[in-house]
């Protein structure tokens, strides 16, 4: 039994970099800021980036949490623990796994 599955994609708009941290590995934090609708109301949700200056990598999660708190405590995670761009997405799963 196979049916269709409608996702609605959740597009952040007026996105502002909230924080921005360069690393001595030289790899920049930023924690975004922006609003999503979500069920027709518009949501403040903040996201997280990682970008290495010197090879060019860049990764990010746009709607990490709609709690600042959250979003600020992961990002001083990847600060600390010197990741790299394409471990975000490791290092969130780790950060959901711990907070949860």
């Amino acid at each position: 039994m196979y049916g269709i599955i409608r996702k609605i994609k959740n597009d952040v708009r007026d996105r502002t970099v909230y924080m921005e941290v360069f690393g001595d590995n030289k790899v920049s934090y930023r924690v975004t800021a922006g609003k999503i609708f979500m069920n027709g109301e518009e949501v403040t949700t903040y996201g997280v980036e990682a970008e290495d200056v010197r090879k060019g990598e860049y990764e990010s999660i746009a709607d990490f949490s709609r709690d600042i708190e959250d979003a600020v405590d992961f990002a001083e995670m990847l600060i600390a623990s010197r990741t790299r761009p394409s471990q975000i997405y490791t290092r969130a799963l780790t950060y959901l796994w711990i907070s949860i």
